[in-house]
């Protein structure tokens, strides 16, 4: 099996003029080991592990360019037989977080960065969590370790993957469109396939920033950011064009919008819905549109809503696979 080890590729942008790192046939099952968003804030794996702060010089170094080199992803990795104008259907198989993760505050982001009137939620703040191993064996199935009163059961996903884009060079931390990029959707996770838009011979994909779980919204702009192995393969559907990010879960479909603010987000979302269901499963845009406000299953998913620098709000648009018929 093809593997690419941690350290061994490290971008951070989606850039089409990159060198390829990998190639892949569809079908092919593949691993791809990643770094944590900030490049190893966590530096070991003994039972009291190092942790950097906010303000050495490891995080004064990662922003010593403009946008931040936080966020370092692994990539291009080309698919064979995937052209400009296909997409790309890119399924997780699982995801093994590594020992540790973190949380907590960084200085100066987050909607209460400023604050006075909650006490500490300004302050710099790096709050390490433990993962254990579950009944596999690995931590794909694990419990995190917030203190020694809380624990919960990890739900490892991929918080950046994104096909290159056409002509801009987005950077790993900002980049979200069409293409993916760094949206932190909890549904980017293993058992489910995501849909990209392919802009180039081989989808070019790009792949970083795992997290051993997280809430909605990403309030603090950090979730359980952890280095993490990852089994995927890929697929292509020939000559389709989408709006915007799709995945396919065992039960239900997501269709993603990514906007500010975030009710844009929703109604991006909504309309990317309304298009899926017409051209694939054969469902008027005005059934649709009226099943939104009528049906409970239809459900709206808060994955990212964070403040920081140009980040976007991502929201999605879940319904259930059993209802994706036409219904007069």
């Amino acid at each position: 099996m093809q593997k690419i080890s941690r350290g061994e590729v490290t971008r951070y942008a989606f850039d089409w003029r990159d060198e390829v790192v990998l190639k892949v046939e569809q079908d092919e099952t593949f691993q791809v080991e990643t770094d944590d968003a900030c490049s190893g804030l966590i530096m070991d794996d003994s039972d009291n592990p190092e942790v950097r702060s906010f303000h050495d010089a490891h995080w004064q170094k990662l922003q010593e360019k403009w946008p931040p080199t936080f966020n370092p992803v692994v990539g291009p990795i080309y698919v064979e037989g995937c052209a400009k104008g296909d997409l790309l259907a890119v399924t997780l198989d699982w995801i093994d977080p590594w020992r540790y993760g973190f949380s907590g505050i960084i200085p100066g982001l987050g909607p209460l960065h400023d604050s006075r009137k909650w006490e500490g939620c300004a302050d710099e703040h790096v709050h390490v969590i433990e993962h254990f191993p579950g009944p596999s064996g690995h931590t794909r199935d694990g419990t995190g370790k917030y203190s020694d009163k809380l624990t919960w059961n990890l739900q490892p996903f991929c918080g950046t993957l994104a096909t290159a884009p056409e002509r801009e060079v987005f950077t790993s931390l900002l980049g979200q469109g069409p293409f993916g990029g760094n949206i932190d959707c909890r549904d980017v996770a293993p058992g489910n396939t995501i849909y990209l838009n392919s802009y180039h011979d081989g989808g070019l994909l790009y792949i970083g920033d795992m997290h051993g779980s997280q809430g909605d919204t990403e309030f603090t702009a950090i979730a359980d950011e952890t280095r993490a192995t990852v089994q995927l393969s890929c697929k292509v559907v020939k000559n389709k064009r989408i709006p915007c990010v799709r995945i396919d879960k065992p039960d239900s479909v997501v269709a993603v919008g990514i906007n500010l603010p975030f009710e844009h987000a929703v109604y991006d979302a909504c309309f990317n819905l309304m298009e899926w269901m017409r051209d694939d499963y054969g469902v008027k845009p005005k059934d649709t549109y009226t099943r939104m406000s009528c049906d409970p299953e239809f459900r709206i998913r808060t994955y990212q809503m964070v403040r920081a620098v140009t980040l976007q709000h991502v929201a999605g648009a879940e319904y259930p696979r059993e209802r994706l018929f036409p219904a007069f």
